[in-house]
């Protein structure tokens, strides 16, 4: 369902944003509704790409087994 919203711009905004509607042969709603759509699902996924995230660390690394080398071993040159 859609729903209105009102906001406030300055005048040369409406205009140059008038002019990249009709290039994009939409309207300003138009452009808007489809920015913020765009913003929502990079919002969406980059939640869900941190919860991915957070959950394989919780869940952590098999690194074999070995010990981990002393810091001298690993600073050898």
């Amino acid at each position: 369902m859609k729903q209105n919203v009102t906001i406030s711009l300055d005048r040369q905004t409406i205009r140059k944003a008038k002019i990249v509607a009709a290039r994009r042969e939409t309207s300003i709603s138009g452009l808007l509704a489809q920015q913020l759509e765009i913003l929502v699902g990079e919002e969406e996924a980059y939640e869900r790409a941190e919860r991915q995230a957070v959950e394989l660390l919780d869940k952590g690394f098999h690194l074999g087994g070995a010990a981990p080398a002393c810091r001298e071993e690993l600073h050898e040159r």
